[in-house]
Parts: C-alpha cells; structure tokens; sequence
C-alpha cells in the first residue's frame, strides 16, 4: 500500500510541479526497494534476537523525528497488538517535555535513526536516553556512527528520503512479530482486537 501512495503521491506531483529529474529520482529508487527488503530480511535472524531483549521489558518508547514519527508509531502499535507489551511512540523532539523522566534500565526505547539533516539531532536523544542508562535499539542506516553509544543497531539500507520509511518500518514490525514469538503469543489471532471496524 506504502508503493501504491508513493506513486499516487508521485503522479500528483508531476501535475504540480515536481521536476523530472526529482520524478526520475524516486522512480529509480522504488525500483530499488523490493531488493532492500530481501537485504532486510536476510538479516531476520539479528532482528529476533534483539526481538527476544524487547520481549523481557515490560514497557517500551519508540521515537522517530518528522518523516519517521509515523514509523515509531506504527512500530509501537505493532508492539502493543500482538505481543501485549504496553508501547508508546513520541516525536523525538518531544522527550524533554516528559518522556525523559521515565528512562531507566528497564524501559528500552527503539530510534528510528536514518542518515539525514536531522541524524545529529537524533544522536543526540539516543546520547540522553544512554545517559539514564536506558537501552537502545536503533533502526538506522550504516553510514551513522553512534560512536561510545551503547546500542543494538538494526541496519537498512538507505533509500531517497521520501521513501526511507517504507524500509525503517519493516524492522518495527518484525521486532513485533518475534516478540510476541518469544513470548509464546498466537499471533494469528491477537486477542481483544476486532476483527472489522462497525461505527453506530
């Protein structure tokens, strides 16, 4: 469905007043993307094992900034709907104004930490979050050097910034899945959820 709204998104566009070569450029780069997520699959085994750290804590943070506020969220809600862990997602800039609090070495936080014009901003929350010695995974790309940073890093490969979330999210999903493996959740029928939407 991501592919779908890319190119619906795309086509507009083009009515508007996106540039060929800007057209050209994402074209080439959704070609790109059914190969980097068989790349990101054939790393499944490392995801599951981080999967299995997630699986023992009882709360987690998921935190992304601008385009990958919408990849924690959906990672958190993954999280919650099939392996039952309590999850919440947060802009990244909005740490300090509450969230920080309620680090410690048993809430563990997944970063979305893509290399963009926000990488060194993201650094810096993960360097907060490490600080009040909260573990970390981050979900990033290989060019970003986390240093002395403590964390479990999860490599995808980078596409063009409009469509890195179709690849950043695709960890998030899996750490859900082998999650609720871990725990011995039957994630074919999670419980509670409705199985279709009726509204009165």
């Amino acid at each position: 469905m991501a592919m779908a709204f890319a190119m619906l998104a795309l086509h507009l566009g083009r009515l508007r007043d996106l540039s060929v070569a800007d057209g050209q450029r994402i074209i080439a780069a959704l070609e790109r993307i059914p190969a980097q997520i068989e790349q990101i699959l054939a790393d499944e085994e490392r995801i599951a094992h981080v999967a299995k750290i997630l699986a023992h804590s009882e709360n987690a943070f998921f935190i992304g900034r601008v385009r990958q506020y919408p990849v924690a969220r959906e990672g958190a809600q993954k999280l919650k709907e099939i392996s039952y862990i309590h999850a919440e997602a947060y802009p990244t800039s909005e740490l300090k104004h509450g969230p920080l609090a309620l680090i410690e070495p048993r809430l563990l936080t997944v970063a979305i930490v893509p290399d963009d014009e926000l990488t060194e901003r993201n650094l810096a929350a993960v360097q907060q979050i490490r600080a009040r010695k909260g573990p970390v995974v981050a979900i990033t790309h290989a060019s970003v050097e986390f240093g002395d940073l403590d964390v479990e890093a999860i490599v995808v490969p980078k596409s063009e910034p409009e469509l890195d979330p179709i690849l950043l999210v695709i960890p998030t999903q899996l750490l859900a899945y082998h999650a609720a493996l871990a725990l011995d959740h039957d994630i074919d029928k999670p419980r509670n959820l409705a199985k279709s939407v009726t509204v009165e």
